[in-house]
């Protein structure tokens, strides 16, 4: 599932940069989700555009977290949780290395806009999923290394 988020993301973000204009919006569904590309330097909202060196250290913190804790997945649900986590993580710090200003301070592609109010793209589409799936897990009280039972499939 990383791998997938990944690669869409990427894919996106070449497109995004190939297609449109910063400041000429493109609307999709009127002007409530339009296409407008931005190069964010910070975090959701463009919280912290002047501290990317510690929003990259914070990511990667995550990232290896979630490594670390992809390990002990015993069900689908975290695994998949887990695997769109990782691959929205590392599309975001791709971009950080790789784009300008430099490494660590590179500014993320973003160009999916909502309402006005928030621009993002397909990596954070899927952090956002994996917390909302996530906190839906923990709240039934399904940890990481939980099998999940279905009684349908349980034997007499």
């Amino acid at each position: 599932m990383a791998l997938v988020v990944l690669v869409l993301d990427q894919a996106t973000k070449a497109w995004a940069l190939a297609a449109l204009t910063p400041g000429e919006p493109v609307d999709l569904i009127g002007s409530a989700i339009r296409l407008n590309l931005i190069r964010n330097a910070g975090a959701a909202f463009s919280l912290g555009d002047g501290s990317t060196w510690v929003l990259t250290l914070v990511s990667l913190a995550i990232l290896v977290g979630v490594v670390i804790g992809a390990r002990r997945v015993a069900n689908t649900p975290w695994a998949l949780s887990l695997g769109l986590l990782l691959g929205g993580a590392v599309g975001n710090l791709v971009d950080r290395f790789a784009r300008e200003p430099g490494p660590g301070r590179g500014h993320v592609v973003d160009f999916i806009d909502y309402f006005g109010f928030f621009i993002g793209n397909v990596a954070d589409i899927a952090i956002v999923v994996a917390a909302g799936v996530i906190m839906v897990l923990a709240q039934r009280g399904i940890s990481v290394g939980a099998p999940v039972h279905h009684p349908e499939h349980a034997d007499g």
